[in-house]
């Protein structure tokens, strides 16, 4: 099982960073296989660019991608984690900043499950807080949820009614 082999860098966040590594790994794989079948001494493309996300996964799980081992391994985990990675739906009223993004796949990584993807959404409707969506359950911790939750006393207040004590 490719899964237990390698650690996820926060950089790589959603099912989309996965699937852009992936295209990478596979351009990457692609121009090594075609430099072996080229004659010594003609000219090459350059080197497809890596994303930063593929960067931190190489260098913190110290593979050498120019190693045609350690290439397939990493295409394997990536196939693998796009396949079956837990997937959880963060959704804001505004968009939330990229070092924000990283923390809180930081947070659901060390105390979830360490191979989670975060996909980000945006839901103006919640005011302020955010939802958190899985497969079989919905957490709101948005401040309508917590205004739907008061509702009552709200009322109340804005009519001058005294409250009762807890």
């Amino acid at each position: 099982m490719a899964l237990d082999k390698f650690s996820l860098p926060n950089r790589i966040v959603s099912q989309g960073d996965v699937a852009r590594v992936k295209r990478e790994l596979h351009s990457l794989n692609d121009y090594l296989d075609q430099a072996q079948l080229r004659k010594t001494g003609s000219a090459m493309e350059r080197l497809p660019k890596t994303s930063r996300g593929l960067d931190d996964f190489v260098t913190d799980n110290t593979l050498n991608l120019v190693n045609e081992q350690d290439r397939y391994a990493a295409i394997s985990f990536f196939d693998e984690l796009a396949d079956k990675a837990p997937v959880v739906h963060v959704s804001f009223a505004v968009d939330p900043s990229a070092n924000f993004i990283i923390k809180i796949t930081g947070w659901f990584r060390e105390n979830i499950d360490r191979l989670v993807l975060v996909n980000i959404g945006l839901e103006p409707t919640i005011a302020a807080g955010c939802t958190v969506r899985t497969d079989n359950h919905l957490y709101d911790f948005s401040l309508r949820s917590h205004f739907d939750k008061q509702r009552q006393l709200l009322i109340s207040k804005i009519k001058g009614e005294p409250t009762k004590a807890p």
